[in-house]
C-alpha cells in the first residue's frame, strides 16, 4: 500500500511518500481501507514532535480518516468486512489502509458521503463537543470565533447558527473574512487592520460576548477574554499561533466567567456513548442540511506535504480532505 511517512521530525517537505506493507492486524483491531482522510492543524505539529502525542518513528501521520473495513481481528465484535466506518486516530490515516483499535471507530450513519464523514470528527466533533457540551450555548447568545476561516472555525460558525446564536468571526484577511460571511457570520472582525475589543464592544453595544471559541492562541487570547461578559465562557480549544498565552486569573473574577478546557480527542476516549450520540446528531444534521461541511479542496497523498505548509501559513481556508485511493473512491 502507499503512505505519507514521517522518518524523521521536521517540516512537511521532509515527509515521503512510499510503498509500505498491509498493516499487521491485532486481536483487537480493525483493518480499513481509507477512502478520506481530514487534514488537520495538529497534523503540523505531530510531525516536528511537538504534539502531546509522540509516535515511534517512522510513522504516517493524519489522525481521522473514514472507509471501508478490509478485515476484523478475532476479539472485535460488532464490526463486519465491507462496512462503512469512520475513526479518530492520532496519526496513521495518510494512507491507504491502517489498523486500528475497534473502540476508535465509529459506524458512518446512512447517507453520509466518505469525503465528509472522514473530515466530519476532529473539526465539527470538536466544534459540538465545544458549543453544546462545554459552553452550553443557548439561543440568542452571542459567539466570538478566532480565527473562523479555517476547517474548525467554519464548523464552529456553522453548529453556532443551528444552534440559535449570533456569530462575530474574527480573521486575518478580506478574503478570510469573505468565506466567513459566506459561511454565515453574522459579523467580522479583521483582526490584522481592527482593534479586537474595541470592535467587540461596540458590535455588542459594551456588553460583551457569552462564547469565545479559541482555536488560535497568542496575544489574542487576553483580548478575547476581556470582552466577554458577564458569566462568559472562554473555550480553550489549541494554539495554532503557536504560542500558549499568559493569562492574569483575576480576569475571571472580574467578569465571573469561565475559562473552560476542550479537548476532544481524549473525550471520545474517556466518554465513548456520548461521542457516539454527537456523530449521530451532527449525521442526521448534514443529511438535513442543517449544516454543510466546507469541503474547499480534495487532495492526493502527494499533495499531503504543500497542504501542510499552506496550514503553517494559516493559508488553509474551510476544510482539506485527502482521498488515498483517488476521487472515484470517495
Amino acid at each position: 500500500m502507499q503512505a505519507l511517512v514521517c522518518h524523521q521530525y521536521g517540516p512537511p517537505s521532509t515527509l515521503v511518500l512510499q510503498e509500505r506493507p498491509t498493516p499487521e492486524l491485532q486481536p483487537d483491531q480493525v483493518l480499513v481501507d481509507v477512502l478520506a482522510a481530514g487534514i488537520n492543524y495538529p497534523d503540523t505539529l505531530i510531525i516536528e514532535n511537538r504534539y502531546q502525542f509522540k509516535p515511534t518513528l517512522p510513522f504516517s501521520p493524519g489522525g481521522e480518516f473514514a472507509g471501508r473495513i478490509r478485515a476484523v481481528g478475532a476479539q472485535v465484535g460488532g464490526f463486519e468486512p465491507g462496512q462503512a466506518v469512520l475513526g479518530f486516530c492520532g496519526w496513521g490515516a495518510f494512507a491507504e489502509q491502517i489498523a486500528v483499535p475497534a473502540q476508535d471507530l465509529f459506524k458512518v450513519p446512512e447517507g453520509l458521503p466518505f469525503d465528509v464523514a472522514g473530515s466530519l470528527l476532529l473539526t465539527y466533533g470538536t466544534a459540538y463537543h465545544a458549543l453544546v457540551d462545554r459552553a452550553q450555548l443557548q439561543p440568542g447568545e452571542t459567539v466570538l470565533i478566532l480565527g473562523a476561516s479555517g476547517g474548525l472555525g467554519s464548523a464552529l460558525t456553522e453548529l453556532a447558527k443551528a444552534l440559535g446564536a449570533r456569530v462575530i468571526a474574527a480573521a486575518s484577511s478580506p478574503e478570510k473574512l469573505q468565506a466567513c460571511r459566506a459561511n454565515g457570520a453574522d459579523e467580522v472582525i479583521d483582526y490584522q487592520q481592527e482593534d479586537l475589543r474595541a470592535r467587540l464592544k461596540e458590535l455588542t453595544s459594551g456588553r460583551g460576548v457569552d462564547v469565545v471559541c479559541d482555536p488560535v492562541g497568542g496575544p489574542l487570547s487576553e483580548a478575547a477574554l476581556r470582552s466577554t461578559a458577564w458569566r462568559g465562557r472562554f473555550l480553550v480549544i489549541g494554539f495554532a499561533s503557536g504560542e500558549i498565552p499568559r493569562i492574569a486569573l483575576n480576569l475571571t473574577l472580574l467578569k465571573g466567567c469561565a475559562v473552560v478546557g476542550v479537548f476532544w480527542g481524549d473525550y471520545v476516549k474517556r466518554e465513548r456513548a456520548a461521542a457516539q450520540a454527537d456523530v449521530d446528531v451532527l449525521a442526521e444534521w448534514v443529511r438535513a442540511g442543517r449544516i454543510r461541511p466546507a469541503i474547499t479542496r480534495r487532495l492526493t497523498l502527494a499533495e499531503i506535504p504543500a497542504a501542510l505548509e499552506a496550514m503553517q501559513r494559516r493559508q488553509v481556508v474551510g476544510k482539506w480532505v485527502v482521498l488515498p485511493a483517488g476521487p472515484a473512491a470517495s
